[in-house]
């Protein structure tokens, strides 16, 4: 057994790729990675800008789509292109699991965050021209988005909640979720709720990013308070443990009994961003928020490896944060003030991606009516 098939069989969560390119596709990387243990995989803007310049087995598609397509479109189109072909070869998956995983994630663009109507508005869009049932459309959580979910779930679409950096934010979304689901019900499509799935991809060591600099300003710098420095690298884990504590109390009790009853499934965390920051003799934040029910996402280098590793020695699941440290590190970290800079971070910097990307394929345009010309 690998590690990643330990965390599944054993540890109860879901190891999926955070990554996808055409190579891989065409190759049989990923074919192989799903033998060892990858269960899903998720996609993001900065992920295909990556394989689409880092490679040139875009080029003929981009080539051909440019006779009749902006270069927007086409960058739509190559994108879609991969999300099909991976949804084809994790379809079995999805299939088997009894639609637990075998999902893909493709998100919609960044520039749509703060715009609840073109978010709704492109999320159907990519529904419709994917038509997949393991198809997870990516919005992000911001305060626009909350209510897209709500809307989308209350369609019966599927949806990957990402950019989750609090637990309020966290609340808001599972409710969304909720209320999505009753809404179908209310529509008379009960039916439906066992074909709607979501997971909700909460950033974990970002926080801890974000934290330790307001630890290190609060200590006097790099050099000051001990202990306060020794704070840092625990607000991530933290914050974690107890985002999975207000899972478990969201997905309980009468109100989601009686959805779950009628075919629902829980939004499942989805644990993403969880290498460690600090401390690196320890195994990383994945270790200390591991709990059932959930899916984590994995690096290409990190899911190859784990996937040829015999599994650790088991820590134990999440725990309730406990102690003077755990404390601390909340108090450090209050999540309304500490995830807004984290989002616009992160959205900003999307968006900034898509701008180059879009630059890069204008380039590849011009050269290549440049040598056209030359001809």
């Amino acid at each position: 057994m690998t590690r990643l098939q330990d965390l599944y069989e054993i540890g109860g969560q879901s190891p999926w790729l955070d990554n996808l390119r055409r190579d891989w596709l065409e190759g049989g990387q990923l074919a192989d990675l799903l033998t060892l243990g990858i269960r899903g995989i998720t996609s993001n803007p900065t992920i295909f800008a990556n394989a689409i310049s880092g490679q040139d087995t875009y080029d003929d598609q981009f080539r051909a789509l440019m006779k009749d397509h902006t270069v927007d479109s086409a960058y739509w189109e190559m994108a879609i292109t991969d999300i099909d072909n991976a949804l084809k070869l994790l379809r079995p998956l999805y299939d088997e699991s009894d639609r637990e995983d075998g999902y893909v994630s493709l998100e919609v663009s960044p520039a749509l965050a703060h715009d609840t109507d073109k978010t709704l508005t492109a999320a159907r869009d990519l529904h419709a021209r994917i038509d997949q049932p393991n198809l997870l459309v990516k919005v992000p959580a911001t305060k626009e988005g909350v209510p897209a979910i709500e809307t989308l779930i209350g369609e019966g679409h599927s949806i990957n909640v990402t950019l989750i950096f609090g637990l309020d934010r966290y609340d808001e979304v599972m409710e969304a979720y909720l209320r999505g689901l009753e809404a179908l019900v209310a529509a008379g499509r009960a039916d439906d709720l066992k074909k709607v799935a979501s997971v909700a991809s909460f950033f974990v060591s970002r926080v801890d990013t974000e934290v330790d600099r307001r630890l290190e300003t609060l200590a006097g710098g790099d050099k000051g308070d001990a202990a306060i420095l020794g704070l840092r690298g625990t607000a991530a884990v933290a914050q974690a443990q107890s985002a999975y504590q207000h899972f478990h109390r969201t997905f309980a009790g009468e109100r989601w009994e009686t959805l779950r009853d009628k075919g629902a499934r829980v939004q499942r965390p989805l644990w993403a961003s969880t290498a460690l920051r600090r401390q690196p003799d320890r195994a990383g934040h994945g270790e200390h928020h591991a709990g059932a029910d959930a899916a984590r996402l994995r690096g290409p280098r990190h899911a190859e490896a784990d996937g040829r590793r015999r599994p650790r020695r088991r820590r134990g699941g999440a725990q309730p944060p406990r102690g003077r440290r755990h404390r601390h590190a909340r108090r450090g970290a209050d999540a309304r003030r500490r995830r807004r800079p984290l989002l616009r971070q992160v959205v900003r910097r999307a968006v900034a991606v898509v701008d180059r990307q879009s630059r890069y394929l204008l380039s590849l345009q011009h050269n290549r009516h440049d040598r056209e010309e030359r001809a």
